[in-house]
């Protein structure tokens, strides 16, 4: 590093725009990641930040504008089952790199959702459950999902219906020809827009519905293995299950071995999530994917340009593809 600036304390922006052969403005531009300037300026200030040790004044960048520099990702509860899931680790991983590209802080208020807020003063709420907590009035707020809690907030989801579909599609184009399902909770959209793939997939291949083959599995491991239970009983000749959860798909696995069946050869299984569990089950769950880091991402850009004024006045719904990651199991 060029010793310019050492002994004089830390190196200032001016510094970083005299380094870079820009304007302040320009410079400051670039720290913020607001748009409008060249990507020749761009890389220039980004090396000066580099060569310079520069780093934002997160606190007296927000005084100056009178914000707090800080986000709040509220959960309704300590133990909230989001906490376990892999997709939401991910979904934190995104928005926190996202929001520290801006030098924005995340918080993390567990329990009471929006009370946890207390002695907390943020710009701004990501809700990651649609529908889990109502956000402060006046702040902005950007829900992960679609359901009938998102209201007029700006919305991010992954596509739940299309990768159920692909899904449904690939167990076809493995020859399997009655394909059960087991569905997740009623009251969950993203389970509910995933049954719904599966319907419309089979709908397209000239399948008829049969609702003999669709059996919604209660919470846990144990709900996926009753409702395979209850799907072979009703229909012992089904030939492939697609669960809307890896944890289903785990329950339907023990349920389908204690019945004697071999998955793949007997029964094609795939499950939604791509979780732990999926590689690690015997064997290897074909599962739907769900791009979690770029819904945390994309959720923490939507915030940030609604916080900064320049986000769409109307409200956004962002639906992301999902990816289907085949493995044994199918």
């Amino acid at each position: 590093m060029n010793g310019h600036g050492r002994g004089r304390g830390r190196p200032t922006l001016e510094e970083v725009a005299l380094r870079a052969g820009v304007g302040r403005g320009t410079a400051s531009r670039v720290v913020n990641g607001s748009p409008g300037v060249s990507e020749r300026a761009r890389a220039a200030v980004e090396a000066a930040v580099a060569e310079l040790g520069y780093v934002p004044d997160r606190a007296a960048r927000a005084l100056a504008d009178g914000r707090a520099g800080a986000v709040a990702l509220v959960l309704p509860e300590p133990q909230s089952p989001l906490l376990t899931e892999a997709c939401f680790a991910g979904v934190l991983r995104g928005a926190a790199e996202a929001l520290a590209g801006a030098g924005v802080e995340l918080v993390l208020a567990l329990g009471g959702g929006v009370p946890a807020l207390s002695g907390h003063r943020v710009d701004g709420v990501l809700l990651p459950a649609s529908g889990a907590v109502e956000p402060p009035p006046g702040i902005p707020a950007v829900v992960g999902g679609r359901g009938p809690g998102a209201g007029t907030l700006p919305s991010v989801d992954c596509d739940h219906l299309g990768g159920a579909a692909e899904a449904v599609r690939h167990l076809l184009g493995r020859g399997r020809r009655t394909i059960a399902a087991i569905a997740g909770p009623p009251g969950d959209e993203g389970a509910r827009r995933r049954l719904e793939g599966y319907r419309r997939a089979l709908a397209a291949a000239g399948h008829p519905p049969d609702e003999r083959l669709v059996a919604v599995g209660g919470p846990g491991e144990d709900g996926g293995r009753r409702a395979m239970r209850e799907l072979l009983e009703r229909r012992p000749a089904l030939d492939a299950v697609f669960a809307a959860s890896d944890l289903l798909a785990a329950g339907a696995r023990r349920e389908l071995r204690a019945a004697g069946r071999r998955v793949p050869q007997d029964v094609a299984l795939v499950g939604f999530g791509d979780s732990a569990l999926a590689r690690h089950l015997d064997p290897p769950l074909t599962s739907v994917r769900p791009p979690a880091e770029e819904l945390g991402r994309t959720m923490a850009r939507l915030l940030l340009a609604r916080i900064s004024g320049g986000g769409s006045r109307e409200r956004e719904e962002v639906v992301l593809p999902a990816e289907l990651i085949v493995r044994g199991s199918t």
